[in-house]
């Protein structure tokens, strides 16, 4: 009778980052995966303008930058300089930003853009979430290790 082994595989660990890495990181990935999502939405037929008191407003590619870095860099880098003095910040902004990521999505679909627009304003909003955990827990993990 053979007996098999099996190796249990090992939990994909987020690496140790310092602070610029973390803030300066994950807003450039964010921002990446958002110009892709918009671009996806916008070669679907997505037209990222909306009608706002008779004006069509557009909100692409420019709000999409400016709606990505914007927001990061300031609650991310709030949380940043504050986890000089305290730690347990991180594991908090990594969970309010998410939530605010994900509530604000509601604002998209009541806007009245299309629905290739209204799903990739969407999906960009959900991009911010991975960003802001890896970075969080990332320089959680470096100052542990300090």
């Amino acid at each position: 009778m053979s007996t098999t082994t099996t190796t249990a595989r090992p939990a994909l660990r987020i690496p140790a980052l310092n602070r610029p890495v973390a803030l300066f990181g994950a807003i450039g990935a964010a921002l990446m995966a958002n110009v892709v999502v918009w671009l996806i939405g916008a070669a679907a037929g997505g037209t990222f303008e909306t009608t706002n008191a008779g004006q069509v407003q557009s909100v692409a590619p420019g709000g999409i930058i400016m709606l990505t870095v914007i927001p990061m860099l300031i609650g991310l880098g709030a949380a940043v300089l504050l986890s000089y003095k305290w730690i347990g910040v991180l594991r908090l902004a990594a969970v309010i930003g998410s939530v605010i990521a994900v509530a604000t999505i509601a604002m998209t679909v009541t806007a009245g853009f299309d629905t290739a627009s209204t799903v990739a304003l969407s999906v960009a909003h959900l991009t911010l979430v991975p960003a802001l955990v890896v970075a969080t827990e990332g320089l959680r993990r470096k100052l542990l290790e300090a």
